[in-house]
């Protein structure tokens, strides 16, 4: 499968070098590719390739950016995404919404995920009693698509629905009261248990 990571900081390159080692075939999308931007692959085989040309080859698009971004990049970028399965993965601090749906194009594929755990666990997704669990919300024909990338990463997918990126960004609000605002500490997972 081919994916473009937009995004090449710390969450973009976690996911990025991870599904890269999984065996998917991973182009950064990079407004700095060229100019030392090659480094977030790492010890992988991903590549690092300006933002239009990861676009475009790409069969999944993982937004890692900053929301407040994810405008722009649609603005130079909305016909090249048209009908791709693009995964949300942004955070909009401090805005009443956490996603970035209403700055994408209506005709992308959306799914909400990799939002609701601080990125240390996605690069160490495993606990003493197993991987951390990955909530997401996609349209249920990407349903399996979504299963494939977040058991790459290491994490346990969890289908909460289609649509229901607002349950996934609850989680989001959930993880950083607890982590952050409690003070417990950012390697904090939330699991689903079924007896």
């Amino acid at each position: 499968m081919e994916i473009a990571v937009v995004g090449t900081g710390f969450i973009g390159g976690i996911l990025g070098r991870a599904l890269a080692r999984a065996g998917q075939e991973v182009t950064f999308g990079s407004r700095q590719a060229g100019e030392g931007g090659g480094e977030v692959a790492g010890e992988t085989p991903a590549r690092v390739a300006p933002v239009g040309e990861a676009l475009a080859g790409a069969e999944v698009v993982i937004l890692a950016l900053p929301g407040a971004a994810v405008g722009e990049l649609t603005a130079e970028f909305g016909d090249v995404l048209a009908g791709k399965l693009v995964i949300d993965a942004t955070n909009r601090m401090g805005q009443p919404v956490a996603n970035s749906r209403a700055a994408l194009p209506q005709s992308v594929r959306y799914a909400r995920a990799f939002n609701t755990l601080g990125g240390e666990n996605m690069a160490d997704p495993v606990f003493a009693d197993g991987p951390a669990d990955m909530f997401f919300s996609a349209p249920v024909f990407d349903r399996s698509v979504l299963e494939t990338i977040i058991e790459a990463v290491g994490l346990r997918p969890v289908f909460v629905g289609e649509d229901k990126e607002d349950l996934i960004d609850a989680l989001f609000l959930l993880w950083v009261e607890l982590a952050m605002r409690q003070g417990r500490g950012r390697r904090l997972a939330l699991r689903l248990l079924e007896g």
